[in-house]
Protein backbone atom coordinates (compact mmCIF):
# COMPACT_ATOMS: atom_id res chain seq x y z
CA UNK A 1 0.00 0.00 0.00
CA UNK A 2 1.56 3.70 -0.95
CA UNK A 3 0.37 6.91 0.86
CA UNK A 4 0.12 10.00 -0.66
CA UNK A 5 0.35 12.29 2.66
CA UNK A 6 1.67 11.03 5.75
CA UNK A 7 2.21 13.16 8.90
CA UNK A 8 4.16 11.36 11.84
CA UNK A 9 3.95 13.39 15.17
CA UNK A 10 3.20 16.46 13.77
CA UNK A 11 3.29 19.16 16.23
CA UNK A 12 2.63 23.13 16.26
CA UNK A 13 1.89 25.65 18.76
CA UNK A 14 1.00 29.44 18.21
CA UNK A 15 1.88 31.61 20.80
CA UNK A 16 0.44 29.79 24.32
CA UNK A 17 -1.93 27.52 22.05
CA UNK A 18 -0.87 24.28 20.82
CA UNK A 19 -2.61 23.66 17.97
CA UNK A 20 -1.29 20.42 16.84
CA UNK A 21 0.12 17.99 19.50
CA UNK A 22 1.87 15.01 18.09
CA UNK A 23 -0.66 14.07 14.95
CA UNK A 24 -0.11 11.32 12.73
CA UNK A 25 -2.23 9.93 9.79
CA UNK A 26 -1.62 8.68 6.77
CA UNK A 27 -3.87 8.99 3.22
CA UNK A 28 -4.10 6.10 0.80
CA UNK A 29 -2.81 7.15 -2.91
CA UNK A 30 -5.98 7.65 -5.14
CA UNK A 31 -8.64 8.02 -2.32
CA UNK A 32 -10.04 10.56 -0.21
CA UNK A 33 -9.10 11.04 3.62
CA UNK A 34 -11.81 12.60 5.84
CA UNK A 35 -9.72 14.96 8.44
CA UNK A 36 -12.48 15.84 11.07
CA UNK A 37 -12.86 17.70 14.56
CA UNK A 38 -14.46 20.59 16.33
CA UNK A 39 -13.45 24.31 15.31
CA UNK A 40 -10.06 24.90 16.42
CA UNK A 41 -9.22 20.86 16.36
CA UNK A 42 -6.31 21.83 14.36
CA UNK A 43 -7.36 20.98 11.05
CA UNK A 44 -6.47 23.95 9.35
CA UNK A 45 -3.05 24.24 10.84
CA UNK A 46 -2.45 20.60 9.64
CA UNK A 47 -3.36 21.60 5.71
CA UNK A 48 -1.21 24.74 5.67
CA UNK A 49 2.01 22.26 6.57
CA UNK A 50 1.14 20.09 3.86
CA UNK A 51 0.64 23.05 1.75
CA UNK A 52 4.03 23.93 2.46
CA UNK A 53 2.46 27.51 4.38
CA UNK A 54 3.28 26.38 7.47
CA UNK A 55 6.70 25.18 9.00
CA UNK A 56 5.94 22.37 11.43
CA UNK A 57 7.58 22.97 15.01
CA UNK A 58 8.01 19.17 15.46
CA UNK A 59 7.72 15.71 13.82
CA UNK A 60 7.71 15.24 9.74
CA UNK A 61 5.33 15.43 7.03
CA UNK A 62 5.53 13.92 3.30
CA UNK A 63 3.27 14.29 0.09
CA UNK A 64 4.20 12.40 -2.26
CA UNK A 65 7.28 10.66 -0.39
CA UNK A 66 8.75 14.12 -0.39
CA UNK A 67 9.68 16.58 2.84
CA UNK A 68 7.52 19.37 3.21
CA UNK A 69 10.05 21.75 4.71
CA UNK A 70 12.66 20.37 2.72
CA UNK A 71 11.75 19.61 -0.72
CA UNK A 72 8.41 22.34 -0.22
CA UNK A 73 9.35 23.24 -3.95
CA UNK A 74 8.62 19.98 -5.12
CA UNK A 75 5.78 19.80 -3.01
CA UNK A 76 4.25 23.01 -4.27
CA UNK A 77 4.58 21.65 -7.52
CA UNK A 78 2.14 18.40 -6.50
CA UNK A 79 -0.48 19.71 -5.19
CA UNK A 80 -3.66 21.70 -5.34
CA UNK A 81 -4.89 23.69 -2.70
CA UNK A 82 -8.65 24.79 -1.88
CA UNK A 83 -9.28 26.85 0.85
CA UNK A 84 -12.69 27.52 2.78
CA UNK A 85 -13.25 30.83 1.27
CA UNK A 86 -13.07 31.58 -3.14
CA UNK A 87 -9.54 32.26 -3.52
CA UNK A 88 -10.23 34.01 -7.15
CA UNK A 89 -9.90 37.98 -8.17
CA UNK A 90 -13.71 39.61 -8.22
CA UNK A 91 -13.16 42.13 -11.01
CA UNK A 92 -11.50 39.45 -13.51
CA UNK A 93 -13.13 37.08 -15.37
CA UNK A 94 -13.31 33.17 -15.15
CA UNK A 95 -10.91 33.20 -18.16
CA UNK A 96 -8.93 35.72 -16.76
CA UNK A 97 -8.62 34.06 -13.48
CA UNK A 98 -7.23 30.76 -14.91
CA UNK A 99 -5.11 32.40 -17.41
CA UNK A 100 -3.24 34.29 -14.86
CA UNK A 101 -2.89 31.00 -12.37
CA UNK A 102 -1.65 29.41 -15.17
CA UNK A 103 0.93 32.00 -16.46
CA UNK A 104 1.72 32.18 -12.53
CA UNK A 105 2.99 28.58 -12.73
CA UNK A 106 4.95 29.43 -15.46
CA UNK A 107 2.41 28.07 -18.60
CA UNK A 108 3.37 29.25 -21.82
CA UNK A 109 0.23 31.91 -22.75
CA UNK A 110 -1.27 29.16 -25.84
CA UNK A 111 -1.10 26.39 -23.06
CA UNK A 112 -2.49 28.25 -20.16
CA UNK A 113 -5.35 29.30 -22.10
CA UNK A 114 -6.11 25.59 -23.28
CA UNK A 115 -6.14 24.37 -19.83
CA UNK A 116 -8.11 27.56 -18.63
CA UNK A 117 -11.19 26.74 -21.64
CA UNK A 118 -10.84 22.98 -20.66
CA UNK A 119 -11.47 23.40 -16.96
CA UNK A 120 -14.33 25.97 -17.45
CA UNK A 121 -15.79 23.01 -19.37
CA UNK A 122 -15.17 20.68 -17.07
CA UNK A 123 -16.75 22.87 -14.47
CA UNK A 124 -19.57 23.80 -16.44
CA UNK A 125 -18.76 27.46 -16.36
CA UNK A 126 -17.95 28.46 -20.06
CA UNK A 127 -20.88 30.03 -20.26
CA UNK A 128 -20.32 32.25 -17.48
CA UNK A 129 -15.95 32.33 -18.41
CA UNK A 130 -16.56 35.88 -19.97
CA UNK A 131 -18.52 37.48 -16.99
CA UNK A 132 -16.60 39.40 -14.20
CA UNK A 133 -16.37 36.78 -10.76
CA UNK A 134 -18.13 39.22 -9.09
CA UNK A 135 -21.65 38.31 -11.03
CA UNK A 136 -21.18 34.69 -10.55
CA UNK A 137 -23.05 32.58 -7.76
CA UNK A 138 -21.20 31.28 -4.52
CA UNK A 139 -21.26 27.93 -6.18
CA UNK A 140 -20.06 29.26 -9.13
CA UNK A 141 -17.25 31.00 -7.32
CA UNK A 142 -16.28 27.51 -5.55
CA UNK A 143 -16.26 25.60 -8.90
CA UNK A 144 -13.84 28.21 -10.16
CA UNK A 145 -11.85 28.02 -6.83
CA UNK A 146 -11.50 24.34 -7.42
CA UNK A 147 -10.65 24.53 -10.99
CA UNK A 148 -8.10 27.23 -10.12
CA UNK A 149 -6.34 24.51 -7.77
CA UNK A 150 -6.48 22.08 -10.91
CA UNK A 151 -4.48 24.37 -13.32
CA UNK A 152 -1.33 22.94 -12.70
CA UNK A 153 -2.91 18.93 -13.09
CA UNK A 154 -1.93 18.07 -9.49
CA UNK A 155 -1.98 14.55 -8.27
CA UNK A 156 -2.98 15.55 -4.71
CA UNK A 157 -5.51 17.74 -3.35
CA UNK A 158 -6.27 19.48 -0.04
CA UNK A 159 -9.62 20.74 0.12
CA UNK A 160 -9.91 23.04 3.89
CA UNK A 161 -14.22 22.53 3.90
CA UNK A 162 -14.80 23.63 0.31
CA UNK A 163 -18.10 23.77 0.54
CA UNK A 164 -18.40 26.45 3.25
CA UNK A 165 -21.72 28.64 2.69
CA UNK A 166 -22.96 26.33 -0.21
CA UNK A 167 -26.58 25.40 -0.33
CA UNK A 168 -27.23 21.84 -0.70
CA UNK A 169 -27.65 21.87 -4.06
CA UNK A 170 -23.73 23.29 -5.05
CA UNK A 171 -22.49 20.97 -2.50
CA UNK A 172 -23.85 18.52 -4.49
CA UNK A 173 -21.96 19.41 -7.60
CA UNK A 174 -18.67 19.98 -5.70
CA UNK A 175 -19.09 16.10 -4.55
CA UNK A 176 -19.39 15.00 -8.14
CA UNK A 177 -16.18 17.02 -8.96
CA UNK A 178 -14.17 15.32 -6.78
CA UNK A 179 -15.30 11.83 -6.98
CA UNK A 180 -14.37 12.10 -11.01
CA UNK A 181 -10.97 13.41 -9.70
CA UNK A 182 -10.43 10.85 -8.06
CA UNK A 183 -11.50 8.54 -9.71
CA UNK A 184 -8.85 9.93 -12.21
CA UNK A 185 -6.12 9.49 -9.73
CA UNK A 186 -6.05 12.05 -7.24
CA UNK A 187 -5.63 11.52 -3.82
CA UNK A 188 -7.27 14.38 -1.62
CA UNK A 189 -7.54 15.27 2.15
CA UNK A 190 -10.83 16.65 3.14
CA UNK A 191 -11.70 18.82 6.40
CA UNK A 192 -15.28 19.76 6.56
CA UNK A 193 -18.04 20.43 9.25
CA UNK A 194 -20.74 18.66 6.96
CA UNK A 195 -20.41 15.13 8.84
CA UNK A 196 -22.23 13.77 5.93
CA UNK A 197 -20.15 15.23 3.32
CA UNK A 198 -17.60 12.85 5.00
CA UNK A 199 -19.58 9.88 4.90
CA UNK A 200 -20.40 10.53 1.03
CA UNK A 201 -16.75 11.16 0.13
CA UNK A 202 -14.36 9.90 2.86
CA UNK A 203 -12.55 6.89 2.16
CA UNK A 204 -11.02 7.20 5.66
CA UNK A 205 -11.43 9.61 8.43
CA UNK A 206 -8.90 10.86 11.05
CA UNK A 207 -10.82 12.65 14.27
CA UNK A 208 -8.78 15.48 15.64
CA UNK A 209 -9.65 17.24 18.90
CA UNK A 210 -7.23 19.75 20.80
CA UNK A 211 -4.49 19.10 18.09
CA UNK A 212 -4.75 15.07 18.58
CA UNK A 213 -6.24 12.47 16.93
CA UNK A 214 -8.50 10.42 19.12
CA UNK A 215 -10.34 7.69 16.15
CA UNK A 216 -9.55 6.38 12.75
CA UNK A 217 -10.81 4.11 10.46
CA UNK A 218 -13.15 3.92 7.70
CA UNK A 219 -16.82 5.51 8.24
CA UNK A 220 -18.65 2.21 8.93
CA UNK A 221 -15.86 1.01 11.05
CA UNK A 222 -16.24 4.23 13.45
CA UNK A 223 -20.30 4.44 13.04
CA UNK A 224 -20.09 0.48 13.73
CA UNK A 225 -17.59 0.35 16.58
CA UNK A 226 -17.79 3.80 18.40
CA UNK A 227 -21.47 4.80 17.44
CA UNK A 228 -22.77 0.84 17.87
CA UNK A 229 -27.37 0.75 17.31
CA UNK A 230 -29.23 3.85 17.82
CA UNK A 231 -33.20 3.76 19.26
CA UNK A 232 -35.37 6.07 17.33
CA UNK A 233 -38.40 6.86 18.95
CA UNK A 234 -41.09 9.04 16.92
CA UNK A 235 -44.61 9.17 18.68
CA UNK A 236 -47.35 9.78 17.10
CA UNK A 237 -48.86 12.85 18.77
CA UNK A 238 -46.01 15.59 18.93
CA UNK A 239 -47.38 16.36 22.69
CA UNK A 240 -46.12 12.98 23.89
CA UNK A 241 -42.65 14.10 23.18
CA UNK A 242 -41.39 15.43 26.49
CA UNK A 243 -42.87 11.75 27.91
CA UNK A 244 -41.20 9.70 25.64
CA UNK A 245 -38.02 11.48 25.99
CA UNK A 246 -37.98 11.06 29.79
CA UNK A 247 -39.45 7.16 28.90
CA UNK A 248 -36.27 6.52 27.07
CA UNK A 249 -33.96 8.01 29.64
CA UNK A 250 -35.27 6.26 32.52
CA UNK A 251 -34.47 2.82 30.46
CA UNK A 252 -31.52 4.28 28.40
CA UNK A 253 -29.85 6.60 31.08
CA UNK A 254 -27.17 8.71 29.73
CA UNK A 255 -27.39 10.04 25.80
CA UNK A 256 -31.34 10.26 25.70
CA UNK A 257 -32.24 13.23 24.03
CA UNK A 258 -34.66 15.05 21.53
CA UNK A 259 -33.73 15.43 17.69
CA UNK A 260 -36.88 17.52 15.88
CA UNK A 261 -39.84 15.70 16.73
CA UNK A 262 -37.40 11.94 17.52
CA UNK A 263 -36.10 10.99 20.66
CA UNK A 264 -32.73 8.92 19.89
CA UNK A 265 -30.74 6.97 22.56
CA UNK A 266 -27.15 5.15 22.54
CA UNK A 267 -28.38 1.40 22.49
CA UNK A 268 -26.05 0.11 25.48
CA UNK A 269 -28.48 -2.76 26.55
CA UNK A 270 -29.54 -5.65 24.09
CA UNK A 271 -33.43 -5.12 26.10
CA UNK A 272 -33.63 -1.77 26.00
CA UNK A 273 -36.12 -2.26 23.02
CA UNK A 274 -38.73 -4.09 24.45
CA UNK A 275 -38.36 -2.59 27.72
CA UNK A 276 -39.01 0.96 25.90
CA UNK A 277 -41.63 -1.02 24.12
CA UNK A 278 -43.57 -2.04 27.40
CA UNK A 279 -43.11 1.46 28.95
CA UNK A 280 -44.77 3.28 25.98
CA UNK A 281 -47.83 0.55 26.68
CA UNK A 282 -48.15 1.04 29.91
CA UNK A 283 -48.08 5.02 29.65
CA UNK A 284 -50.47 4.86 26.76
CA UNK A 285 -48.03 6.95 24.22
CA UNK A 286 -48.98 6.03 20.11
CA UNK A 287 -45.69 5.04 18.41
CA UNK A 288 -45.36 6.24 14.70
CA UNK A 289 -41.91 4.67 13.77
CA UNK A 290 -39.55 3.04 16.67
CA UNK A 291 -36.30 1.75 15.12
CA UNK A 292 -32.99 0.33 15.75
CA UNK A 293 -30.45 2.03 13.32
CA UNK A 294 -27.27 2.08 13.28
CA UNK A 295 -25.34 5.26 14.49
CA UNK A 296 -24.95 7.86 12.07
CA UNK A 297 -21.27 10.14 11.44
CA UNK A 298 -22.88 13.03 13.51
CA UNK A 299 -23.98 10.87 16.27
CA UNK A 300 -20.08 9.32 16.33
CA UNK A 301 -18.59 12.88 16.52
CA UNK A 302 -20.94 13.75 19.50
CA UNK A 303 -19.40 10.59 20.85
CA UNK A 304 -16.47 11.39 20.55
CA UNK A 305 -16.07 15.37 20.74
CA UNK A 306 -19.04 15.30 23.09
CA UNK A 307 -20.21 18.27 20.90
CA UNK A 308 -21.97 18.00 17.42
CA UNK A 309 -20.47 19.80 14.70
CA UNK A 310 -20.84 23.14 13.98
CA UNK A 311 -20.86 23.74 9.96
CA UNK A 312 -19.27 27.71 9.74
CA UNK A 313 -21.57 30.09 8.18
CA UNK A 314 -20.54 32.47 5.13
CA UNK A 315 -20.77 33.42 2.20
CA UNK A 316 -17.16 32.35 0.68
CA UNK A 317 -16.58 36.70 0.87
CA UNK A 318 -13.35 36.34 3.63
CA UNK A 319 -12.09 34.67 6.64
CA UNK A 320 -13.58 34.33 10.04
CA UNK A 321 -10.61 34.33 12.81
CA UNK A 322 -10.15 31.63 15.31
CA UNK A 323 -8.89 31.24 18.18
CA UNK A 324 -5.91 28.85 17.60
CA UNK A 325 -4.38 29.75 14.29
CA UNK A 326 -7.43 27.57 12.19
CA UNK A 327 -9.20 31.08 11.33
CA UNK A 328 -8.35 34.40 10.23
CA UNK A 329 -4.69 34.71 9.09
CA UNK A 330 -3.29 31.71 10.70
CA UNK A 331 -5.94 29.63 8.95
CA UNK A 332 -7.81 31.70 5.93
CA UNK A 333 -6.32 29.42 3.12
CA UNK A 334 -8.07 31.66 0.48
CA UNK A 335 -6.16 34.46 0.56
CA UNK A 336 -5.32 36.42 -2.44
CA UNK A 337 -3.73 34.97 -5.89
CA UNK A 338 -0.48 35.39 -4.24
CA UNK A 339 -1.15 32.83 -1.52
CA UNK A 340 -2.64 30.65 -3.69
CA UNK A 341 0.43 30.75 -6.65
CA UNK A 342 2.69 30.25 -3.13
CA UNK A 343 0.57 27.16 -2.53
CA UNK A 344 0.65 25.26 -5.96
CA UNK A 345 3.26 26.61 -8.29
CA UNK A 346 7.20 25.16 -7.72
CA UNK A 347 9.74 27.46 -6.48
Amino acid sequence: MTYAIQAEGLAKRFNETEALAGVDLAARTGSVLGLLGPNGAGKTTAVRIFATLLTPDAGRATVAGHDVVREAGLVRSLIGLTGQYAAVDENLTGTENLLLIGRLLGLPRREAKARAAELLDRFQLTEAAGRAVKTFSGGMRRRLDLAASLVGRPSILFLDEPTTGLDPHSRGELWDMLRALVADGATALLTTQYLNEADVLADDIVVIDKGKVIAEGTPDRLKSEVGGQVLELRPVRAQDLPAAHRLVAEAAGDGARIEGGSVTAPVKDPELMPTVVRRLDRDGIAVGELTLRRSSLDEVFLALTGHKAEPQSGNGSGPEPGPDGDGGAQGGLGGDESTRAEAVSPA
